[in-house]
């Protein structure tokens, strides 16, 4: 049998068959569930995912949403450029393509956000076209079924691992054997302790004979892993809202509301001035990103007339008990949760 016959044979009776975006898969609705699973759990992705739909259920609704809104809904998953190139591509689906998902898999590739391997699952998944795929997922499975030694984000590597992904999958059944890929290295040929007695690929692969689960796919090089530190203005006013500030449309947190941030703790009175009434210390926040991570020390401030700084567009005040329909960063939930559950945090007087 050949590896998509032993794939698709395991599929029928171990796949994922009844995630939400599999019933009437449109390439819309594959769409919004393949750039949220990038990075993110299948698990993680649901509860998002309906939220999601619910309120954008076409591309029409989506294209025509404030970027706020499609945030909001955003709020916790993370990496938040995918939301805002996912907005921008509907945008550009819309005005250029009548609304319609384009089928070319050039133009797909083409649309912000989107790259080779999430065209082809797309593709593949909605349409049934016969287009490969690489996630991190099927990169593991070819890595170790044919013993592929080198990181695979190296081009050399990741180009030999396209070549594979071209080769094994089949002429029919392309849904199929594209979920099937993806499930098999989600939920057997797992990064760590991977369930080779269940694989249905474990005759065949090179790992399995060679004891090689726990060194293939070859780990990325190690780097330094750098560290920030910012600091944090937690303004609160006398009716208890929150001082937001907009981030720049590009950059971390790209058009997110958060917290005013600062290089220097000095530099939060430069906001908070001679309007603060009281000032305290709150536990340091840690929070990683891809390539770093960052060091959060906020600042709470009860503020006096201040009200004058929420001009709507850069500033607001955040109602916690009333919550605008915003984008917020992680953090700035956790620290307002911090400050809105009770007054019995932990602070030290400044």
């Amino acid at each position: 049998m050949t590896i998509a016959e032993q794939v698709l044979a395991w599929f029928d009776h171990s796949g994922r068959k009844h995630l939400p975006w599999q019933h009437d898969p449109t390439p819309y609705r594959v769409w919004i569930s393949e750039i949220m699973l990038q990075q993110t759990q299948v698990a993680a992705v649901i509860p998002y995912y309906q939220r999601f739909m619910t309120r954008f259920p076409d591309v029409l609704a989506l294209a025509a949403a404030p970027l706020d809104e499609v945030l909001h809904l955003w709020t916790g998953l993370g990496y938040y450029a995918r939301a805002r190139n996912l907005h921008r591509a509907a945008q550009i689906i819309v005005n250029e393509h009548r609304g319609m998902f384009p089928s070319s898999p050039a133009v797909v590739q083409s649309l912000p956000g989107i790259g080779r391997s999430t065209a082809g699952a797309i593709l593949a998944l909605a349409l049934g076209q016969r287009l490969p795929i690489l996630d991190g997922n099927v990169k593991r499975v070819l890595s170790r079924v044919f013993g592929i030694v080198g990181f695979p984000g190296e081009k050399k590597i990741e180009a030999h691992l396209w070549q594979l992904a071209e080769a094994c999958t089949p002429n029919e059944r392309i849904a199929h054997y594209t979920q099937a890929m993806m499930d098999l290295g989600a939920t057997v040929c797992t990064r760590s302790r991977p369930l080779c007695p269940e694989c249905p690929l474990r005759a065949d692969c090179i790992a399995q004979r060679d004891n090689l689960q726990t060194t293939l796919p070859t780990p990325r090089p190690k780097r330094h892993r750098p560290q920030r530190r910012a600091f944090v203005l937690v303004a609160v006013n006398a009716a208890g809202f929150v001082l937001l500030e907009r981030r720049p449309p590009s950059g971390i947190w790209g058009g997110l509301w958060t917290l005013p941030q600062f290089d220097r703790e000095s530099d939060v009175w430069s906001v908070a001035g001679e309007t603060c009434a009281s000032a305290e210390r709150m536990p340091v926040y840690h929070h990683a990103f891809t390539h770093f991570d960052l060091e959060l020390h906020p600042r709470l401030m009860r503020m006096v007339e201040l009200e004058h700084i929420a001009d709507g567009d850069r500033y607001c005040w955040y109602d916690p008990k009333k919550p605008p329909r915003i984008g917020l960063a992680k953090p700035v939930q956790d620290i307002i949760r911090q400050v809105s559950l009770n007054e019995s945090t932990p602070c030290l007087a400044l």
